[in-house]
């Protein structure tokens, strides 16, 4: 232990082994370790975030995951698309209350091919040049290429060139396939959602990454999962931000199982900031946690606080509904004795 704690001080990389046995530590042990990271990468007392809002387009999906409360068949009564005006008053609401940027996600749609989506993007873009399209996921770019008959390189030209401005990383859940195959069979595997990341990199779309945990994975699936996000990072540097979320089991086909906690969250939080040395950003996670574990991962590891969410419907579609206003993140973040400012995507300041 006392090796492996002066390698994190000194800024050391850590292997698998090492970072799968951080789990056995002190919770404030790593939480120590984790803000140490932290202001070495940020020296600055300022603690970012964004102000945006979740659009669902569709909740029509045929992955069927067995994590998510929110998808629908096709044809089932309470299945939708969003229509041009419902699109048009979101993103009006959006840009009056000082959003940016929409994060624009649907489901894995049984008929959809790109025509639809850059029909989409385009008609959001030619009327709302301001706002910046941070939207699909792996799993979507890659379904619309398989069901278009494209590669995923040309399917993320065509996205870009009608409007997408960098993609979310959703859809990872864990990147380890015994996990996926349980969880999300007819979604991508890991190795394809590692290429669709590393492709859009290479054609200048920057991304963030995500990981779902405290379901079925193991402690050593979470390390392999960061290791996987911390190796493309090494080629590419095209991920912004880390983000990670226990898993919301109400609603779901994995209702049995029981959530982790905020104590297990912290844990996680602050072994990936010590593990994911690459990754400049990690956000805190307080639409799952709430607004105080939010402020408390300003503590281990995490320098962001993600998104303002004018509109959430994934999670709240599993009974977790966790909101906040602009006023009070930025008092959160005072409180916690950091300075409160707005950013993009990009993590530019704004």
């Amino acid at each position: 232990m006392k090796r492996l704690k002066e390698k994190i001080l000194a800024g050391e990389r850590i292997e698998k082994e090492e970072a799968i046995s951080l789990f056995n530590w002190d919770l404030h042990e790593l939480g120590y370790l984790a803000d140490t990271v932290r202001w070495r990468l940020h020296p600055e007392p300022v603690v970012t975030y964004i102000v945006d809002r979740n659009i669902n387009y569709s909740n029509i999906c045929i992955s069927g995951c067995k994590f998510c409360a929110f998808w629908r068949p096709k044809g089932h009564k309470e299945a939708y698309v969003l229509s041009k005006k419902e699109l048009a008053q979101k993103i009006e609401e959006t840009i009056a209350l000082g959003g940016i940027q929409i994060l624009l996600q649907g489901g894995l749609h049984p008929d959809w091919t790109i025509a639809e989506y850059e029909e989409l993007l385009s008609w959001i873009k030619s009327n709302y040049p301001q706002i910046w399209i941070h939207g699909l996921s792996a799993p979507e770019v890659a379904h619309i290429a398989q069901n278009s008959g494209l590669s995923i390189e040309e399917t993320l030209k065509r996205l870009k060139q009608a409007g997408l401005n960098s993609i979310p990383g959703g859809g990872a859940e864990i990147l380890v396939d015994r996990v996926r195959k349980k969880l999300s069979p007819r979604k991508c595997d890991s190795a394809t959602w590692l290429k669709v990341m590393e492709t859009a990199h290479q054609l200048g779309i920057r991304t963030t990454a995500t990981m779902m945990f405290g379901h079925i994975e193991t402690y050593a699936e979470r390390i392999e999962h960061m290791l996987k996000i911390r190796e493309l990072q090494d080629k590419t540097g095209g991920f912004t931000a880390f983000i990670l979320w226990p898993f919301q089991p109400k609603n779901t086909a994995l209702s049995h199982l029981r959530a982790v906690g905020a104590y297990e969250y912290l844990k996680t939080l602050a072994i990936a900031r010590i593990v994911l040395d690459n990754v400049p950003n990690l956000q805190a996670s307080w639409v799952t946690q709430g607004a105080k574990i939010g402020q408390l991962s300003l503590f281990f590891g995490a320098n962001d606080m993600g998104s303002l969410m004018i509109e959430e419907n994934v999670v709240a579609a599993t009974g977790v509904r966790f909101r906040m206003k602009e006023e009070e993140m930025r008092y959160l973040i005072k409180q916690a004795g950091f300075r409160p400012q707005r950013r993009n995507m990009l993590y530019e300041w704004v």
